[in-house]
C-alpha cells in the first residue's frame, strides 16, 4: 500500500485510486485537483481527459497531455489556496504549484485553476498561470558611493556593503 502522490498522506487506494478507476466520483473541486495532478503521474490521461469540463474538451490536447505526463519526473503538489469547490458549490478557485522535473531541468507550475459542477459532477474548467508579484521598495536604492544608512558616516561601499 503506497501514499498517494496527491500528498493528502493518506493511501492511493482511499485517496485518488477510486476516482481515477472510475468507482467514485470526487466531491469537491480540490479532490478532482488532487486526483487530476495523481493522473498525471500515473499517465492516466484519459481520465484527465474525461474530467475537463464539455465546454472545454475541444481545446484538451491529448497527445500533448500524454507526453508531458510521461517526459515530467513528478516531484509533488502544493494548494496554496481554495475558494468554493465545496459539495454545495457550483464553481470553485484553487491556487496551486506544481513540481516536476523535464529536460534535466527542475521548474514550478503555478497556476490558479477554476473548476465548474454540471450534473452534480466537477470538472476542470479552464487555468491561468500565476504571475509573480512585482517587488516595490519602500526605501530609494542605496547606491555605492552614498553615505551609509547605518550613520557611521562612511561610504556605503565601504561600510555595510562588505
Amino acid at each position: 500500500m503506497s501514499l498517494c502522490p496527491c500528498g493528502s498522506d493518506e493511501s492511493y487506494e482511499q485517496c485518488c485510486g477510486p476516482f481515477i478507476k472510475g468507482d467514485k466520483t470526487p466531491t469537491t473541486a480540490e479532490a478532482l485537483l488532487r486526483s487530476r495532478y495523481t493522473a498525471y503521474t500515473l499517465k492516466e490521461i484519459d481520465y484527465i481527459y474525461e474530467t475537463t469540463h464539455p465546454d472545454q474538451k475541444n481545446q484538451h490536447d491529448q497527445k500533448a497531455a500524454a507526453k508531458w505526463a510521461s517526459e515530467a519526473e513528478w516531484h509533488g503538489l502544493n494548494i496554496i489556496s481554495v475558494k468554493k469547490g465545496l459539495e454545495t458549490d457550483d464553481e470553485g478557485f484553487i491556487e496551486f504549484q506544481v513540481r516536476f522535473r523535464e529536460d534535466l531541468e527542475t521548474q514550478t507550475h503555478h497556476e490558479m485553476a477554476v473548476f465548474k459542477k454540471v450534473d452534480e459532477k466537477w470538472y476542470f474548467y479552464d487555468g491561468e498561470p500565476v504571475k509573480p508579484e512585482t517587488f516595490v521598495r519602500e526605501m530609494p536604492k542605496t547606491g555605492r558611493n552614498d553615505p551609509c544608512p547605518c550613520g557611521s558616516g562612511k561610504k556605503f561601499k565601504k561600510c555595510c556593503l562588505q
